[in-house]
């Protein structure tokens, strides 16, 4: 049981990190789209590879348009990953030590 309890707190910390890291990565997204960043910087290329898929696929599903010129994917992704670490990896969190 133990070995149980520790595999859910490794699992939900590794989480809760990829998702931190990813919640900055979109902040770094909307910041780039806001100052009109040149395309052709590696990082400006790197947050768009990282960030698109995933906003694309919002867009696509939710029929997001741009309100006043803003695009608000961002949003809904960003709040989809607060919810997981407020809910996901807090309730594998409470798992873990519920099995320890």
């Amino acid at each position: 049981m133990f070995i149980f309890a520790n595999l859910l707190y490794a699992v939900a910390q590794v989480l809760d990190y990829v998702l931190f890291a990813y919640f900055w990565i979109l902040i770094g997204r909307m910041v780039v789209s806001w100052v009109r960043a040149d395309y052709d910087n590696p990082i400006v290329r790197f947050l768009y590879a990282a960030t698109e898929p995933v906003l694309e696929r919002v867009r696509g599903r939710l029929q997001i348009d741009a309100v006043g010129g803003f695009d608000l994917s961002p949003i809904v992704v960003w709040l989809a990953v607060m919810f997981l670490q407020r809910f996901l990896v807090r309730s594998l969190y409470d798992l873990a030590h519920a099995l320890s």
